[in-house]
């Protein structure tokens, strides 16, 4: 039951990521562009975490995943909103 359960939780974590991938891909402008990253951030990594505690549970392998999920999850905001900025200072609408 439990290789069931990590089989499904990793199919739902890449099919989010691919569609957030195809968002990235698709969008015509940077703004846009950034909602579908920040989204591959959210969603897809609990799905990752979870399929991971379900095989290791709270061993060495379940808190290095919990610890970069964590890292990821409370720091990429920085990194999205530094980009962001950057962004409208490059497109020329910060004057």
């Amino acid at each position: 039951m439990t290789n069931w359960a990590v089989d499904v939780l990793l199919a739902l974590g890449v099919f989010f990521e691919l569609a957030c991938v195809v968002g990235v891909v698709i969008m015509p402008t940077t703004f846009d562009r950034l909602h579908y990253v920040g989204a591959a951030t959210t969603v897809p990594a609990f799905f990752i975490l979870a399929a991971v505690l379900c095989r290791e549970h709270l061993s060495g392998g379940g808190l290095e995943a919990i610890a970069a999920v964590g890292l990821m999850f409370t720091l990429f905001p920085i990194l999205l909103t530094a980009t962001a900025r950057a962004a409208r200072r490059v497109e020329g609408m910060d004057e």
